[in-house]
């Protein structure tokens, strides 16, 4: 039989293949640094909207329908992306999203007109949904079973990228103008050389999963309705972390300014202490999860940051720096872990697991900090501050989810 028939009659997607004996840490740096790359590159779109304002003459209106064009391409397409590839394996999917990428980099730095920025902003988008379910498929396939480990590597490779963008952004395009942007290119093709190293090895995964007897997935045996309804309550959890999240990245600057009279210089010195801690909490979440289970980290990430957040509103300067490290570090490790609990939650699918949760990440980021922003024109920064610090307290939910485990040992 040809093998092109061989692998439509047996199962391809990951869940068939045979468990990796042990990391492949080189695939696992390979990804991660991709990551750092890809979002270093994502970030400059936001972090240009000043330069674009004054290139185009653009009102805030247009500025906000540029990032509301870029979120729904990066947000709306990672679900059937992942939900394709696992159907139909694309060893070299990462390539071709990061070639999006840097269209659409080289573009950004050279579009006469609005409505070609705002294509130009879709195709950005486009990489990232084909980037973030495909890398975080390769990241699981690498972990030699500690998914935790693996999540965390990933995300901790994008955390920074986001952090340093802005940073380079400052050094490198403001000097040069828009045109600038093109340097950038150079990370975007670095990007797509790693990750064709990464296809082949896919690729050769793919082949040994194929050839290889059929495996029975040591999957949950939970009925459709839990399954359904512990996804549900992942969807609040992921709201209520990047709600919150929304209110310290976007403005939290603004409010240490109103409450504290402080400068901007010490204000983004808070922030990047923020952002620091954020970034350990990150990697720690995961090997965590791995030894005492995805689900005790959920507990401790989402709902053990309630008392920080209650009170954070209230605290002088001093402690206010020490409780949003503390905030930024325990709240960040939930997503790995929530990451981790969903594929598990939902064996085989870990295109569609990974494209859902990370497009409703972005999606959840956005639309926050859009409302938060229209609460504290309304009322204050502060009220805004008062009013996130109940939102942790959705973490009660994680107590309704299943226990995979014990599922698993029965």
């Amino acid at each position: 039989m040809p093998q092109s028939a061989a692998a439509s009659s047996i199962p391809v997607s990951d869940s068939s293949a045979p468990a990796a004996a042990r990391v492949v840490i080189r695939i696992l740096l390979a990804v991660s640094v991709c990551h750092l790359l890809n979002d270093m590159v994502q970030s400059l779109l936001p972090s240009i909207y000043p330069i674009l304002k004054a290139s185009f003459n653009l009102n805030f209106g247009q500025i906000g329908l540029l990032s509301l064009t870029y979120q729904l391409a990066a947000s709306l397409l990672q679900p059937f992306i992942g939900l394709y590839t696992d159907r139909r394996p694309m060893p070299y999917a990462l390539v071709i999203g990061m070639c999006f990428t840097l269209l659409g980099i080289l573009l950004l730095a050279v579009v006469p007109t609005f409505s070609l920025l705002l294509v130009t902003s879709a195709i950005i988008g486009i990489g990232s949904a084909v980037f973030h379910p495909e890398s975080s498929r390769i990241a699981r396939l690498a972990s030699g079973g500690q998914h935790g480990l693996a999540q965390s590597l990933f995300q901790v490779g994008g955390n920074t990228g986001s952090a340093i963008g802005p940073l380079l952004a400052a050094l490198i395009v403001l000097p040069q103008g828009r045109r600038g942007v093109a340097w950038f290119a150079f990370a975007a093709a670095a990007a797509i050389f790693i990750l064709a190293g990464v296809g082949r090895w896919r690729s050769r995964h793919l082949s040994r999963a194929i050839t290889a007897p059929a495996h029975v997935s040591q999957g949950n045996t939970l009925p459709r309705r839990k399954v359904i309804g512990a996804l549900a309550i992942l969807g609040a959890l992921i709201f209520s972390k990047y709600f919150y999240l929304a209110s310290l990245s976007s403005y939290y600057t603004f409010f240490l300014m109103t409450r504290f009279h402080v400068s901007m210089r010490s204000s983004q010195l808070h922030l990047f202490v923020f952002l620091g801690a954020a970034a350990a909490g990150t990697f720690l979440g995961g090997p965590i999860g791995d030894r005492i289970g995805p689900k005790y980290v959920i507990w401790a990430s989402i709902l053990g940051v309630l008392p920080f957040t209650l009170m954070l509103p209230y605290a002088n300067l001093h402690w206010t720096g020490i409780l949003s490290a503390i905030i930024g570090f325990v709240i960040a490790s939930a997503f790995s872990a929530i990451m981790v609990y969903a594929q598990e939650l939902m064996p085989g699918r870990v295109g569609l697991v990974s494209g859902m949760f990370f497009g409703f990440a972005f999606g959840m980021g956005g639309i926050g900090a859009a409302v938060l922003g229209h609460i504290a024109d309304l009322t204050s920064i502060i009220f805004v501050y008062r009013l996130c610090a109940w939102l942790p307290a959705i973490g009660l939910l994680t107590g309704l989810l299943p226990n995979l485990d014990r599922l698993r040992t029965r």
